[in-house]
């Protein structure tokens, strides 16, 4: 596999990291750079300055607004966002529904959505995992009965992202109970502002508020909202879950937390000289580099099968495993550097003028590391993208 890039590639590398340095707004950057909680309007203000250029859907062809970029192209892009410390592009819109809704949904569907969702002019939301049917989605519950032009919606979902602010839901329903599990379930799109929608907030261990519990009570959606055929929404899922698989990887992302890991590894002190030279610690450091290094090729080989037009495979659970456990170990590694100056929380009582504890870089540290204990598990838990791959790869 050749890996050098290209002159013109190289170009729209500087074409890239000219627009971020001249768009991005500082405050934004640190903000991310801290890893603190994001409001919705920030990620709103970001994708829009990215939409006014073009570019508010990174992997989208130009015939539905998207910029057309070659998946290279999408790689230096994500890599030149990472290292700015740009607010990452929520998935659920421009990652996940959209690129349903313009390869299976009407033309109708197409026109009114897809604008949308470029401008992010609607929030969308996930509505996949039920109470008991989480990486075992097949098994869910919630049930779309037919009314004349609507179904009639019952059910929970749960650990559903971003929720509070979503107006539109891309949900999973069981439309013929008495079908195969995987044959008898639907894919809808729901206006979250319809009556009989509750939207319970859940409170994750780094006290932010992410995900949401949500209960459907008659919820009534028109048919028109229904995504390719009744029965066959499990198609539209799988294929919406190998772009998820490959986006939780996360390579762009972790390539820069793990240079800031070496920055508070030099600043931090151990036995009178920077703890990047204590050796223990420096041999944790470079086992997480060599395994990214790797995680690395692996996405470029998924890349060039994709460029080649193989699609998403089963290599798409092999990025999620490695990807999410390399997430959880840098965090990790940077409380470990910090000790005592990684327990303090960003939060700090409204009102409060008291400086934060510990130096700068200290901040959102123990936060991302318990938020990303959640990596292994959402998006299909590793456990399960194990299995995938010992009966899709090995033929277990």
């Amino acid at each position: 596999m050749d890996l050098e890039f290209t002159a013109e590639e190289r170009a729209f590398r500087e074409e890239v990291r000219g627009f971020i340095r001249d768009s991005l707004p500082p405050a934004l950057a640190e903000k991310t750079r801290r890893m603190t909680h994001l409001g919705r309007e920030d990620f709103v203000t970001w994708h829009r300055i990215l939409n006014q250029r073009g570019w508010g859907a990174p992997g989208w062809p130009k015939e539905y607004g998207g910029p057309g970029w070659t998946l290279i192209q999408r790689y230096i892009f994500d890599e030149e966002c990472a290292a700015a410390d740009a607010p990452p592009l929520l998935p659920f819109g421009i990652a996940m529904v959209g690129p349903v809704i313009y390869t299976f949904g009407t033309e109708e569907q197409k026109k009114r959505y897809l604008p949308r969702i470029l401008n992010m002019d609607d929030w969308w939301c996930q509505g996949y995992s039920e109470p008991g049917s989480g990486s075992d989605l097949a098994s869910l519950r919630t049930k779309a009965e037919s009314d004349g032009d609507h179904y009639v919606v019952n059910g929970h979902k749960i650990w559903t992202t971003q929720a509070h602010y979503a107006n539109m839901m891309f949900c999973l329903v069981r439309t013929d109970p008495n079908a195969k599990p995987q044959e008898g379930i639907s894919f809808l799109l729901i206006d979250m502002n319809t009556p009989g929608i509750t939207v319970r907030p859940i409170i994750s261990i780094d006290e932010g508020h992410g995900v949401n519990e949500v209960f459907l009570d008659n919820v009534r959606v028109p048919k028109s909202n229904l995504i390719g055929k009744e029965g066959k929404g499990w198609t539209y899922a799988k294929f919406l879950l190998g772009n998820e698989r490959t986006t939780i990887a996360e390579v762009s992302t972790s390539k820069q937390r793990l240079r800031r890991l070496k920055e508070i590894a030099r600043a931090e002190q151990a036995f009178g000289a920077p703890l990047i030279e204590e050796a223990s610690f420096r041999a944790k450091v470079a086992a997480v580099e060599i395994e990214l290094m790797a995680l690395e090729y692996t996405n470029l080989r998924v890349l060039a099968a994709e460029t080649a037009g193989k699609g998403v495979g089963p290599e798409a659970s092999m990025l999620k495993i490695r990807g999410s456990e390399i997430q959880q170990t840098i965090t990790e590694l940077a409380c470990e550097a910090l000790g005592y100056y990684a327990n303090p929380y960003e939060h700090r009582p409204d009102g409060s003028n008291q400086p934060p504890v510990g130096p700068d870089y200290a901040q959102g540290r123990m936060e991302a590391f318990l938020y990303n204990r959640a990596t292994t598990i959402y998006g299909g838990s590793n456990e399960i993208q194990r299995n995938i791959i010992a009966k899709m790869v090995l033929g277990l």
